[in-house]
C-alpha cells in the first residue's frame, strides 16, 4: 500500500499535452527593406554590363617564362608593363613553377607580332611560344572579328 501512495502523484504526470493545437492558419507578414530590392536591381544592371564587356573565347597566349624565382618572374613581369602597358601579364603559380604568360589574342599572327617585340626587347633570353587558351576578350572587339569573318 505504502508503494500505491508513493506512486499515486506519478499517475497524473504526463510527457505531452495530448489536446490537439487550436490554431487552425495564421498570418505571416513579411517586413522588407524596399533598399534591397534596389540594390537587387543595381547589381543586376552591373553585371550585365560586365558581361557584355568581357568575353571568354578560344585564343592565344604568349608562354613567356616558366621559373622557381619569384624575384626574376616579377622584375620580367614589370618591365613587360612597362614596355606593353595594353596587354594584360598573367603570372600563375603552378606547384613548384611560376609561370608568366602575356596577352588575349584571337589570331595567331596578332600574338606573333607581340612575341617579336618581345625577342626584339631581349626582356626573355629562353624561347616564347605561343599557346592555345580561353582568352579575355572585350564584347566590342569579338564583334568585330565576327563581322570580318
Amino acid at each position: 500500500m505504502s508503494i500505491f501512495l508513493v506512486m499515486l502523484p506519478f499517475l497524473s504526470l504526463q510527457a505531452q499535452d495530448s489536446k490537439a493545437d487550436t490554431t487552425s492558419r495564421g498570418i505571416v507578414t513579411v517586413s522588407k527593406d524596399p533598399r534591397i530590392e534596389t540594390l537587387g536591381k543595381k547589381m543586376a544592371e552591373y553585371n550585365e554590363s560586365l558581361s557584355s564587356k568581357l568575353r571568354s573565347t578560344k585564343g592565344y597566349r604568349l608562354m613567356l617564362l616558366s621559373t622557381n624565382d619569384r624575384s626574376q618572374a616579377l622584375q620580367i613581369r614589370t618591365q613587360l608593363l612597362q614596355l606593353f602597358p595594353d596587354q594584360q601579364v598573367y603570372m600563375v603559380f603552378q606547384s613548384p613553377y611560376i609561370k608568366l604568360k602575356m596577352g588575349n589574342f584571337l589570331e595567331k599572327a596578332e600574338a606573333d607580332d607581340i612575341r617579336k617585340q618581345v625577342l626584339a626587347a631581349k626582356i626573355i633570353t629562353g624561347n616564347i611560344y605561343i599557346v592555345p587558351e580561353t582568352v579575355e576578350v572585350k564584347g566590342d572587339k569579338l564583334n568585330q572579328t565576327d563581322d570580318q569573318q
